[in-house]
């Protein structure tokens, strides 16, 4: 014969107990959500081309912010980022100028202060328009980025920002509108691979 159970100790909610506990843990859970999305990693859908090879359009990539809140970006890093008057809308680009850097570009080859850059990163069959094969000394200021697509013929970015039938005005972008590092690919998993 079963013996009978003691009573248990410790507080027993009433009635309302078990509903408010669990929209308590709601609550936490969604702003644990919240906060990881603004400051540790979000997801972005990659949408068109201007990143070819890198990125390719639907590909879903990792967006890590948190790096971010503790060092300033670096030249290389594929970014988020937000353009002068285009409000929040999302690019994504490749950080090619730094702060205090002087960039050129002749016959299609960035000059970093100077001296001609290794960008292993480009297929030389999407970097060979003449139209962007020219930029003459574009020197940034002390909260200024350089950023370009990697498919260069067909990116809308520092180089060309300000564009027109006549030509194009160059345009660096401020710290501010750096959102994030993109680092991880991880949709279609066929295309999952590390950012380089």
């Amino acid at each position: 014969r079963d013996l009978p159970q003691a009573p248990q100790e410790g507080h027993h909610p009433g009635p309302g107990g078990a509903g408010m506990s669990w929209g308590i843990e709601t609550l936490l859970t969604l702003a644990a959500v919240l906060m990881l999305r603004l400051f540790v990693v979000n997801v972005a859908r990659i949408q068109g081309g201007s990143m070819l090879p890198t990125l390719h359009n639907r590909d879903f990539a990792l967006v890590w912010r948190l790096p971010y809140l503790f060092r300033e970006p670096r030249r290389g890093d594929v970014v988020i980022c937000h353009y002068p008057g285009r409000g929040n809308t999302n690019f994504v680009k490749r950080v090619i100028g730094l702060p205090g850097d002087t960039i050129e570009i002749k016959n299609n080859v960035v000059y970093r202060n100077g001296e001609a850059t290794d960008e292993p990163y480009l297929n030389p069959q999407r970097n060979q328009d003449p139209r962007n094969d020219i930029l003459e000394p574009f020197v940034l200021g002390e909260d200024e980025y350089f950023v370009a697509g990697d498919n260069r013929d067909n990116s809308h970015d520092s180089r060309n920002y300000y564009s027109s039938w006549t030509g194009s005005t160059p345009s660096a972008i401020t710290r501010d509108m750096i959102k994030g590092h993109v680092q991880l690919v991880v949709f279609p998993f066929d295309h999952f691979r590390s950012i380089d």
